[in-house]
């Protein structure tokens, strides 16, 4: 599996949690908090599919 692969693919899931996460305490889908959780998650799904492509490529 490509390192780019890695990245779409936990930018993904890393942007659905995120989003679906502040839901739990009563948050609409579409707050800021969701949103918020959305994008923060979505850095660190790139960030984490980056290092795992890293180290699965050497």
């Amino acid at each position: 599996m490509t390192p780019k692969t890695l990245i779409y693919i936990f930018l993904t899931i890393g942007s659905i949690a995120g989003g679906w996460i502040p839901t739990l305490w009563g948050a609409g889908a579409l707050s800021m908090q969701s949103l918020l959780g959305g994008l923060i998650s979505a850095i660190l799904g790139i960030w984490a599919g980056y290092k795992l492509g890293l180290y699965i490529g050497s």
